[in-house]
């Protein structure tokens, strides 16, 4: 008795049932695996943003929360209520380096993208700022850009040019060297010049903190509040609410995808059960030539696992192939423009790959248990007797 050509047989016998079974499990794994990426290249783009922002601390207006913090990785627009009064009154304070910046939004041939007004000098020693072409801004006040490098690529800008950002036509002065954050899909302007195209007057959006000493984070933080009543964060603060809202809505979306494997599940259960039914004359001739209850169960079983298998393997190659697609077209919002800045996706750990292929192969087979349960208590006489 061939159990393995049974099986492939029994499987090959209703073609159509195959296809739209092995869909469903590979539809709910192939939801499982994009989410999972999607959400792995979030964690992994936050972290590097945050690491690329250059900052100990952020300033920020009292009150602010998270969605602020999120806003401030990603350039996303954010309010303008910190004065330059408040920053020179935190940037007198020894022992730190402060640099203000108003975030912005614009767009180039009809495409958003992210505008920050800066005091290039001081941005340019926070950051070690290179320049791959052109030159930098030479005053606070200058009618002109500089452009992150994938910005310059995406738009076919290079110095010399110009671009239009709020009615007004401004050169591009320089193009900035790979930073490896949203530096390089940002477009900078010198902030008196920004403040007056954007209409926000002597404000900027928030105040970037390098501290002298790291190991005296907490008494920074005393020091800027007594000075300013302002909202105060550090970078490992701002990382960890960050990550707390991309993990809620990461697990949201995997939930979701989880279901629909489950709902998968029952469709194997469906399909077992009916071929159940189907084959109970097939099942009476085993019987008699000698097939155990162990063995009819072992062959239902085996077809139902070999499912999952094959829907895991699909799910997953599938996952990842739309995840790649998904990853440059996701709208530019707040939770997605990490990934949006990069335009890829993490590649998942292998371990992750073949637990997703186990995880269907054994949510299948657990589907299979009741159907090769009822198939094997079949008794021989009702098996071979059914027409």
């Amino acid at each position: 008795m061939n159990l393995p050509k049974l099986v492939f047989n029994n499987m090959a016998r209703r073609r159509g049932r195959f296809v739209f079974t092995l869909l469903g499990i590979t539809i709910g794994i192939g939801a499982f695996v994009t989410f999972l990426a999607l959400g792995g290249s979030l964690k992994k783009e936050v972290m590097r943003e945050a690491n690329a922002l250059g900052a100990n601390l952020v300033v920020t207006p009292k009150g602010s929360c998270a969605y602020e913090q999120v806003s401030i990785l990603t350039g996303e627009v954010l309010p303008s209520n910190i004065s330059m009064e408040e920053y020179a009154k935190v940037s007198a304070l020894p022992g730190m380096s402060v640099v203000p910046v108003l975030a912005e939004k614009s767009a180039i041939n009809n495409r958003p993208v992210s505008v920050s007004g800066i005091l290039p000098a001081k941005m340019r020693a926070f950051k070690g700022w290179q320049l791959t072409a052109g030159d930098d801004l030479a005053t606070d006040n200058e009618p002109a850009v500089l452009l992150g490098a994938m910005a310059a690529e995406q738009f076919r800008l290079q110095p010399g040019g110009s671009i239009v950002i709020r009615g007004e036509r401004l050169p591009v002065k320089g193009i900035l060297a790979p930073t490896g954050g949203k530096d390089d899909v940002t477009v900078f302007l010198p902030l008196a010049t920004a403040q007056r195209l954007f209409n926000s007057g002597e404000h900027v959006s928030f105040l970037a903190v390098k501290v002298d000493d790291v190991t005296a984070i907490d008494m920074a933080i005393e020091r800027i509040r007594e000075q300013v009543s302002l909202g105060v964060v550090s970078d490992q603060q701002m990382l960890a609410s960050v990550l707390s809202i991309v993990g809620s809505v990461n697990v949201t979306l995997q939930l979701i995808a989880v279901v629909a494997v489950l709902a998968a599940a029952f469709g194997i259960v469906n399909t077992m059960l009916t071929a159940t039914y189907e084959r109970k004359r097939e099942i009476g001739i085993l019987q008699a030539l000698g097939a155990t209850q162990r063995t009819i169960f072992t062959l239902f079983l085996v077809e139902s696992g070999l499912y999952g298998l094959l829907g895991g393997i699909c799910g997953v190659a599938g996952g990842l192939f739309l995840s790649t697609i998904a990853a440059p077209q996701l709208e530019q919002n707040i939770f997605t423009s990490f990934v949006k800045g990069t335009g890829s996706v993490g590649i998942l750990d292998p371990a992750v790959i073949f637990g997703s292929i186990l995880f269907s192969a054994v949510v299948a087979v657990l589907a299979g248990l009741y159907p090769a349960w009822r198939a094997a208590r079949l008794s021989p006489v009702e098996a071979i007797s059914y027409e």
